[in-house]
């Protein structure tokens, strides 16, 4: 039984481990003001952030479900782990020797936690496996890397591996540096035998899972000679610290990236991780031998919570075979959890990242991701895809195939929009009587759509019948944090002034931007103090004013301090979804449209396209070099 670790020593370890580092490695941060940080809660699901942290107390606490404390109990709540084991996992992290009461120093094997004895095992194997991958017996391995188009140096930035063919080759090492074959059976590293414990991987290449801290918790093993027993791939089990359910490879790498950019992608294995990240796409993660579920959902929805609301993008990516078809279906199940826009990538030849890359290059790979379809789109066509469209009969199957996936859609906009799109792509030519489908299998509860929402806080409008405006609606979110900058902060709203009533999506807003246009844009607010009253009283009516008073009032919902760049990404954000749109809808057109027949029109809509797909090419590069 271990000793009570020394008061002093847990000091030591709250005092050296800043809090916003050690929540930042789980996820992603804000400034919200006044010395404080904000996220996303990841003990309770959420959509805007009330989890707070406060470095100069070196303190958290969760607004929405009222969990707080410090460094430690953070990490215990995370890793489920106890306190002693909480601590001398930080304080391995950052290299402080714990000490305990009996006196000594925490080196004897039974004065170490048990999490921190599997953890400590696993580096000593993943160190002892990839020497291993240098040696002559490893040919196979390196060979098989080598020609999926992978070297040395990417070898060494995995932290790839390789296990000899003998029974005890990682048993006796482990052995020798005092593990016993209890702890080596427990963590997974070996299976029991009638004789003692054996090593679980032999004559394999391996890759080391880490959690995202970076701490080596399993390994994914690839069989290299096919004549001998035993699955392809072959996982770690489950364990005190290897829970696949909850871990995506190439997250401890890929985290950085994801909050940076807005964007994580998820591939279906560890040579296509690989692929993408040396090929460039370094948002790159997989799951380890199970499917995308909820918990995956929770870990990357921290993480790609971006300013305001701003919440990124997921791009799935999937071979083109019937096992892809399923991975989408299964992905499509868990689509509500996020609240970023998802999407597909399925390489048309049916290759994978891996081979894609190795057939035509880096280029490939980033243009499989950047051509990506919406997940929505992509599982409606799926579904059309097994009808005969040419016949009456087989586009009403068609129809009642595919009206349930869009009545599935929770957001009533987009589920419009998509219904009207479903009209197109079957060819029906009748979108009311498509939408009236839909809204039939909405109304039968057979979507995600049907599931009851917190009523929505209408705000004014000449009939909310006719204009309604739901603020649970992330694109009316967006837009009114577009439209609170030009009223409150227009010498901020840089590129307002360009927007067309086709950037937003509800009148009330068209009406608020036509206004700012009459007054000459926000460029003409040359005295900001006077701006508010001067549109208020140039509004023709009673409610289009008191809507702008309430734009006027209204608190930004942005973190840190609002300047100019921040402003140019909210506005961006608008303009980008608004092109997104229209991109989406000539899509949609161009499909219905025959090249021979209709050559006239197939080419002004594909010069439209190209034409739009260029603004967008250019605004994407305006926002990534920050302005």
């Amino acid at each position: 039984m271990a000793g009570r670790i020394r008061d002093e020593d847990i000091a030591l370890v709250r005092e050296r481990t800043p809090i916003a580092d050690v929540i930042g490695e789980y996820l992603q941060l804000r400034n919200a003001g006044g010395g404080s940080l904000k996220g996303l809660c990841p003990f309770h699901d959420e959509k805007s952030p009330s989890f707070n942290v406060t470095p100069s107390k070196n303190l958290y606490y969760c607004f929405g479900c009222a969990e707080g404390g410090d460094t430690i109990s953070f990490v215990q709540k995370m890793e489920s782990l106890s306190f002693a084991e909480a601590v001398e996992t930080l304080a391995r992290q950052i290299g402080v020797t714990l000490r305990y009461e009996e006196g000594g120093r925490s080196t004897a094997r039974h004065d170490t936690g048990k999490r921190q004895r599997l953890l400590d095992a696993h580096r000593a194997a993943a160190e002892f496996y990839a020497e291993q991958l240098l040696s002559p017996g490893a040919v196979t391995a390196r060979r098989f890397l080598d020609e999926r188009g992978f070297n040395r140096v990417h070898a060494e930035h995995f932290g790839l591996g390789y296990a000899p063919a003998g029974w005890e080759n990682l048993t006796s090492h482990l052995r020798n540096k005092g593990f016993t074959d209890k702890e080596l059976v427990e963590s997974g590293l070996a299976s029991q035998g009638r004789r003692g414990a054996y090593d679980r991987f032999r004559n394999r290449l391996l890759w080391p899972v880490r959690e995202v801290t970076g701490e080596v918790v399993g390994f994914g093993a690839r069989k290299l000679d096919p004549e001998e027993d035993g699955p392809k791939y072959l996982n770690s089990p489950e364990s005190p610290i290897f829970h696949k359910g909850r871990l995506l490879y190439g997250l401890d790498l890929a985290k950085r990236d994801i909050s940076r950019e807005g964007r994580a992608v998820i591939v279906e294995g560890y040579t296509d991780v690989m692929a993408c990240h040396v090929a460039g796409v370094t948002t790159a993660v997989a799951t380890c031998g199970t499917s995308f579920g909820e918990e995956h959902v929770k870990i990357l929805r921290r993480m790609l919570l971006g300013r305001s609301h701003q919440t990124g993008e997921v791009v799935f990516t999937f071979d083109g075979d019937a096992a892809g078809q399923k991975a989408a279906v299964r992905a499509f199940a868990e689509e509500h959890g996020f609240t970023s826009e998802t999407f597909v990538a399925v390489q048309s030849d049916g290759l994978d990242p891996c081979d894609l890359r190795l057939q035509h290059g880096d280029q490939a790979v980033i243009d499989l991701v950047n051509d990506r379809a919406p997940l929505y789109e992509f599982m409606i066509r799926n579904v059309m895809e097994g009808y005969d469209l040419s016949t009456p009969e087989g586009r009403m199957a068609a129809l009642d195939a595919a009206a349930p996936v869009v009545a599935s859609i929770r957001d009533e906009g987009v589920r419009r929009d998509y219904g009207r799109n479903l009209d197109r792509w079957i060819g029906i030519l009748d979108e009311a009587f498509v939408l009236r489908r839909v809204n039939q299998h909405l109304r039968r509860g057979g979507g995600r759509g049907a599931r009851p929402q917190a009523p929505a806080r209408p705000a004014p409008s000449p009939d909310a019948r006719e204009a309604p405006y739901d603020l649970g609606d992330p694109s009316v979110q967006r837009e009114r944090q577009a439209l609170k900058i030009a009223v409150q902060y227009p010498w901020l709203a840089v590129g307002f002034d360009a927007f067309t009533e086709e950037d937003f999506t509800v009148p009330q807003h068209r009406a608020v931007l036509k206004l700012i246009a009459e007054r000459g844009g926000v460029a003409a607010a040359h005295d900001p103090a006077a701006w508010v009253n001067e549109l208020r009283e140039a509004a023709p009516n009673d409610t289009q004013r008191d809507f702008l008073t309430r734009l006027a009032v209204e608190q930004l919902e942005f973190y840190g301090e609002l300047d100019e760049h921040y402003a140019w990404q909210i506005l961006g954000t608008v303009k980008t979804h608004s092109i997104n749109r229209r991109e989406s809808n000539l899509k949609s057109l161009l499909s219905r449209l025959d090249a021979a027949s209709q050559a006239e029109e197939h080419n002004r809509v594909f010069t439209e396209l190209m034409a739009l797909q260029q603004q967008k090419r250019a605004l994407q590069e305006e926002r990534a070099s920050g302005m």
